[in-house]
């Protein structure tokens, strides 16, 4: 679930909140959904480590899921193929 709430607020910070940041000077969307996107992030990361740990992923598995999470829809794409 945090993959994908992870993905979605990326994908809207860059597809709705910025364009009415610089086209209809509208900054405050950019700061709310900043900060949800930041906490969703964070969140990512820690569930990511933990879900690594217990279930004994090799290091490169981990390191795809952190990279996925730098990516548009990475998240949901590491969830469908490597889980």
């Amino acid at each position: 679930m945090i993959s994908y709430a992870e993905a979605f607020s990326f994908l809207f910070l860059l597809l709705v909140a910025m364009p009415m940041k610089y086209f209809m000077d509208m900054p405050a969307l950019v700061k709310y959904t900043g900060w949800a996107h930041g906490i969703l992030f964070v969140l990512y990361v820690i569930y990511l480590i933990m879900v690594a740990s217990d279930e004994k992923w090799p290091i490169k598995k981990t390191i795809i899921g952190f990279i996925a999470s730098l990516l548009p829809f990475g998240p949901i794409v590491f969830h469908k193929k490597y889980l």
